[in-house]
């Protein structure tokens, strides 16, 4: 079962926090893994009276946790290690390699969405301008406004995903092309998923929908800024990581601090769309 988050990127949202609690009590569950290192993340399995909550040391909660850890970041460098060794027993190993995450969709599930949606099918390219963390791991919307420009003009039907929260990104995207439809907030996520199954190239933000499509096995351009992909890489031998590796980068910063935005700015839509012509090439 999957019980959807109602919180944003740094979001405390204390009333929302005890009525997770309370569905969170209902199902009775035994464990709780506890993910992100803040305080607030721990508060709602601890109110929910979970007897198990496991996750590592952070953010002075101590009293919330049953099972917290010390984080050696030089054993564990990439995040899912880290997540993953929450599951074995206190001080454990963990076996290498670990498995890369697979999403498999359904034929007639793919078919039967791209249908009752009309969307146009020929080399069908997903852009993802979005990234919930914050605008310093966003690729400028003026650059993935050039892509869809120039895919379109390459006779490419162009997608763009996002969640309800980049509306209006996909709107800006979508007005500058001409042709590329705007489908962010106008699916699920199990519906994005699908429609990314169908795609045969994605171009995403480290974010949430890069993972899927990673997940998914899509040939994918994977755009790093302030994030680093020796840390939160996308799991699949399809994807090709493209960042500029500029001195200040990465900060792991939601805005830019030197308000420079160097990281992103200087990546340019020629570059990608080179990355993604490589990847056509016999």
């Amino acid at each position: 079962q999957t019980l959807e988050s109602p919180f944003a990127h740094g979001e405390l949202g204390l009333g929302a926090r005890f009525r997770l609690a309370h569905t969170l009590r209902h199902h009775r569950y035994d464990k709780a893994y506890v993910l992100p290192n803040s305080f607030k993340s721990a508060l709602s399995p601890f109110l929910a009276r979970i007897p198990e909550r496991i996750g590592y040391i952070g953010e002075l909660r101590f009293g919330l946790l049953t099972d917290a850890r010390r984080l050696d970041k030089s054993k564990f460098p990439r995040m899912v290690e880290r997540f993953a060794q929450l599951a074995g027993a206190r001080n454990a190993g963990l076996a290498q390699p670990l498995p890369t995450p697979r999403l498999v969709v359904r034929d007639a599930e793919r078919s039967a969405l791209i249908s009752g949606l009309g969307l146009d099918t020929r080399r069908p390219v997903c852009l993802c301008p979005g990234a919930e963390y914050g605008p310093a791991k966003r690729w400028p919307v003026d650059y993935f406004s050039d892509l869809a420009i120039r895919l379109a003009a390459q006779d490419r039907a162009v997608w763009i995903m996002g969640s309800a929260r980049e509306m209006q990104l996909g709107e800006t995207i979508q007005a500058a092309s001409g042709k590329a439809v705007n489908l962010c907030g106008k699916t699920t996520l199990d519906e994005a998923t699908v429609l990314l199954s169908a795609a045969e190239m994605v171009v995403a933000n480290d974010s949430g929908l890069m993972h899927v499509a990673a997940a998914l096995d899509r040939p994918m351009i994977a755009l790093y800024g302030s994030s680093s992909p020796d840390f939160t890489p996308p799991l699949s031998a399809n994807a090709r990581i493209v960042r500029l590796g500029v001195p200040c980068s990465p900060c792991f910063e939601r805005v830019c601090p030197l308000q420079h935005f160097d990281c992103m700015m200087k990546l340019k839509p020629d570059r990608v769309l080179d990355e993604i012509e490589r990847f056509s090439a016999p």
